[in-house]
């Protein structure tokens, strides 16, 4: 685990894997941090070089004060793997890190070579549903919402597993305004044009009880991008590599093959 000064935020990121190996990006979903992928990690290929780490406002990482834009979150990114030379990626992005995939290939389409967009859209949510989070937030914490959310990330079969807890930690013990800044970059975005402009092999995953980006959002996105691949994990909310780790990392795997990465 490291920390790269990126001059108003430091962000705590890792690197596993030999210097020679296929690079791969993994960036998590609003409310979590890296550990979020640990579930698939051990069930993917050997020899990857990933590279993981925590938004600002998130994790380890530092929190500047907010609100954040998603130009700023993209840049995070952009920044963080020119330091340590990953390029022509398969670019993994869940929720608002899949907004994050969709702006870096327009801005950078050097960097990545294909993309996963799970569990995402060009456009989540409205103005007015964002702006109710943050002013929960701001008066009660994320405790506040922190129910509601667990509700919208996983199905009613995983509510019965003990391990709901973990998430729910994981969840609360972000920064309110890391939490905050993020949503406010979430609810400014509007990817739908920009997206429908990029020629690169996309995958889309969603889960079919996902409560945040239902399914047919996240075909309708990647369904701007010709020649794109869509997979629904059933029984499964909105994040399936933790509900569904195996399925999730059979079909990551079988998507770097097709597309030549591994």
């Amino acid at each position: 685990m490291h920390m790269a000064d990126l001059g108003d935020v430091r962000l705590h990121y890792r690197i596993d894997g030999p210097d020679d190996g296929a690079p791969v990006v993994f960036v998590n979903s609003l409310g979590t941090d890296m550990r979020l992928w640990d579930p698939i990690l051990p069930l993917l290929p050997d020899g990857l070089r990933i590279l993981r780490f925590d938004k600002r406002g998130h994790g380890l990482s530092t929190c500047p004060s907010g609100p954040y834009s998603m130009g700023l979150l993209i840049n995070d990114c952009e920044q963080l793997m020119d330091l340590h030379g990953f390029k022509d990626v398969m670019f993994v992005g869940l929720s608002i890190g899949g907004m994050i995939a969709q702006g870096l290939a327009v801005k950078r389409l050097d960097l990545m070579r294909a993309m996963v967009l799970s569990n995402t859209g060009a456009k989540i949510g409205t103005k007015e549903m964002w702006a109710d989070r943050i002013r929960d937030v701001n008066s009660g914490g994320i405790e506040a919402l922190a129910d509601a959310v667990m509700d919208r990330w996983f199905s009613k079969d995983f509510h019965k597993n003990a391990d709901l807890e973990l998430w729910r930690n994981m969840l609360v013990r972000q920064e309110d305004a890391g939490y905050t800044g993020c949503s406010a970059a979430i609810s400014g975005t509007d990817f739908f044009a920009t997206t429908a402009t990029l020629r690169l092999p996309t995958l889309g995953i969603a889960g079919s009880e996902d409560g945040s980006t239902p399914p047919d959002l996240v075909r309708e996105t990647v369904d701007h991008i010709p020649g794109s691949q869509f997979h629904l994990i059933r029984k499964a909310g909105h994040l399936p590599c933790v509900e569904r780790p195996d399925e999730f990392a059979r079909v990551l795997t079988d998507f770097m093959r097709a597309t030549g990465h591994i």
